[in-house]
């Protein structure tokens, strides 16, 4: 499990293990914005519930937002492990130009998230000559969702709803 980490603005910062969030708490200097009752941390004195997101006590400044560097898994969990040419499960990425044509090979706005079968049927061919649709339009995630996404699908289904604005996507 891990711990999105919030600046004092409640800008995303960071996603860290539970044990570090359940530091930062215990060190006070930070606080927990929503946990998961459900799941607690004991020791020998203490019982915490389980942090989801904690949020820090003093801002942190951060120079600078870099992109988000292309990975298989971000494409993947950009695209919500669904496929973008039927909407089943993927576990595959597809470059939607293909590489041997000059399609960028890691690209975030060239990759798509896809199914085996429709890879296959797709093969070394743009989605138009393979007579395929895109059901998604692939994005470049901003830096701030791609700590979401890192958190992993679980974990995403039980952020608190005031935290959407900060990660909406195009």
């Amino acid at each position: 499990m891990h711990t999105l980490v919030l600046n004092a603005s409640y800008e995303p910062l960071a996603v860290v293990s539970v044990r570090r969030a359940v530091v930062l708490v215990l060190t006070e200097k930070a606080v927990a914005e929503h946990v998961d009752d459900e799941r607690v941390i004991r020791s020998a004195t203490r019982e915490i519930p389980m942090p989801i997101v904690v949020r820090l006590l003093r801002f942190v400044r951060v120079p600078y937002r870099r992109r988000v560097p292309w990975s298989r898994r971000g494409v993947l969990d950009r695209d919500r492990h669904r496929c973008a040419y039927c909407g089943s499960r993927a576990s595959t990425v597809d470059h939607i130009e293909p590489v041997s044509r000059g399609g960028a090979a890691r690209s975030w706005l060239n990759t798509v998230a896809a199914c085996p079968p429709c890879n296959q049927v797709k093969a070394n061919r743009t989605p138009r000559e393979a007579g395929m649709q895109l059901l998604v339009r692939p994005y470049e995630p901003k830096a701030q969702a791609a700590l979401v996404l890192a958190l992993g699908i679980k974990a995403r289904e039980s952020l608190p709803a005031w935290l959407e604005p900060a990660l909406a996507q195009p």
